[in-house]
């Protein structure tokens, strides 16, 4: 018996296949081999095609079947992992009508503080437990202003992974999880947030269906399931949001865990049992997927976009891929810490919520021409990533979530020894790796929600620690001198 989770990124769609019994991750792909296009129309604009998401998931299925030598009889559920934020609109015949508006788009900053603004900080707080920025609620709103042909035939709006369950099930349903993470949820009322609904004009019946995060969401239609290389009526029994699903991937639960990612975007998201909110909003609260009214569980994410797009620019643009990143971080440990004085700030992938939704670009500063080379620029350019980050992690702090130990997977920027060093030593917590990813995770929630794995326990009884980094006391001084003077310039511009 098998389980299959698929993880829909911004760069790709991976599929994992997890035997059952033993917990174990027997096969992956991705699709597509190179990075998916991001559309940019106009500065702040980020798009993709839904349907390109559709056809690189069923490249990914079919592989991994293949890969494994797995009937696809003997696949029993499907968990669905996504990237946040993103609008996707259809009208009644199930026609996607305009790009998805995707998380690292910035066009809607304007309507989602001006929306702040009118309803009061306080109010939208204490209900929301974030303010509507750039989230999915305020692209809706973007599109009803500037796309009132398009709006005027929306039936329903869907994030992501809501889009790539109804291509799977013809059945449009979403998670309460889902909706915060859109920004439509009232944490007072325990449903969608009526009030802001009224405010930007929205009809309550563009709302999906809710559906509990683990549970049965709809059956595999044979039309898909064709495409797929699946069963028909195999059962979608699990979907997340990419953060809150890379949060469960790594067993992180409960109150005083931590998870983090850095893909291209960068991820710290601790669970606490706690409703709370930073006032500036630059850190958010989400419903976590472990949530139940009797035990509420938040999940509170600090994100900075311009992490692993920076070492990426840096390697094709800058570098022109002449070299790999494993040879990028043998190169950034000739610079000594603190790059010699050459300083980064990464935030070039639109507006930061960490920065109140300022977007200041990426910039590197005080070069010197005689004294800093290639091994500078990748040292200040991984570091500058690390202090972006530990300078949410102490915004988190300020809202009561404790960090001691990070959890994440063993890719991306983690296989960065330098990048590692960096942040366990600014934080002063052990960093424990996994082999693990999103779309094992979203398998493994395929599971609970299909009531094979009785409990987290059991979910997870295949999942490994397999390496963990400890603090240097010795280094220590020296990175923390080091982000004091990245702090003090990342005020002269902030």
């Amino acid at each position: 018996m098998y389980l299959i989770g698929f993880d829909l990124g911004s760069s790709s769609v991976k599929a994992c296949l997890v035997e059952a019994e033993s917990g174990t991750a027997v096969a992956s792909a991705f699709f597509p081999e190179t990075e998916m296009a991001i559309e940019s129309p106009q500065a702040g604009f980020a798009e993709q095609q839904p349907e390109n998401w559709w056809k690189n998931a069923c490249l990914a299925s079919k592989a991994v079947l293949k890969k494994a030598n797995v009937r696809p009889e003997d696949v029993k559920a499907i968990g669905i992992s996504y990237q946040m934020h993103g609008l996707v609109v259809v009208d009644k015949a199930f026609n996607v009508l305009r790009p998805s508006i995707i998380w690292c788009d910035s066009r809607a900053v304007p309507f989602g503080n001006r929306a702040f603004d009118d309803l009061g900080h306080e109010r939208t707080l204490q209900h929301l437990l974030n303010s509507p920025g750039n989230f999915t609620a305020a692209k809706l709103a973007w599109v009803k202003a500037n796309e009132p042909d398009v709006y005027a035939q929306v039936y329903k709006f869907m994030l992501p992974g809501d889009y790539l369950a109804a291509r799977m099930t013809g059945d449009i349903v979403t998670t309460a999880s889902g909706l915060s993470e859109g920004v439509f949820w009232d944490f007072q009322a325990d449903q969608p947030a009526q009030f802001l609904l009224d405010y930007f004009g929205f009809d309550s019946g563009l709302i999906p269906t809710i559906k509990p995060t683990f549970a049965p969401q709809g059956e595999l239609s044979t039309s898909a399931a064709a495409e797929l290389g699946l069963s028909a009526g195999t059962p979608v029994t699990y979907r997340a949001g990419d953060q809150p699903n890379n949060a469960f991937s790594l067993n992180v639960l409960e109150p005083g865990q931590i998870a983090a990612t850095a893909g291209t975007s960068g991820v710290v998201y601790g669970v606490s049992d706690q409703v709370n909110y930073d006032p500036k909003s630059r850190v958010n609260t989400f419903l976590h997927v472990s949530h139940t009214p009797t035990a509420p569980r938040y999940g509170v994410l600090l994100c900075v976009n311009g992490t692993g797009i920076l070492n990426s620019w840096l390697r094709n643009q800058v570098l022109n891929r002449s070299i790999g990143y494993d040879e990028m971080n043998v190169l950034a440990h000739e610079a000594p810490i603190g790059a010699d004085g050459l300083q980064c700030l990464p935030f070039g992938n639109g507006a930061e919520r960490v920065l109140e939704n300022a977007d200041l670009g990426a910039s590197f500063h005080g070069l010197q021409l005689t004294r800093h080379g290639l091994p500078h620029f990748i040292r200040a350019a991984q570091e500058g990533i690390v202090f972006a980050l530990y300078y949410g992690i102490q915004v988190m702090e300020s809202v009561g979530v404790g960090l001691q130990t990070i959890r994440a997977g063993e890719a991306n920027m983690f296989l960065s020894p330098l990048f590692r060093d960096t942040l366990a030593n600014l934080t002063g917590a052990s960093i424990e790796l996994y082999n693990t990813d999103g779309a094992q995770g979203a398998a493994r929630g395929a599971g609970l929600g299909l009531g094979y794995y009785k409990n987290a326990q059991e979910a997870f009884s295949g999942l490994k620690v397999v390496r963990t980094i400890e603090p240097d006391m010795r280094a220590q001084e020296a990175y923390r001198d080091a982000y004091g003077q990245w702090l003090s310039l990342l005020q002269q511009k902030h």
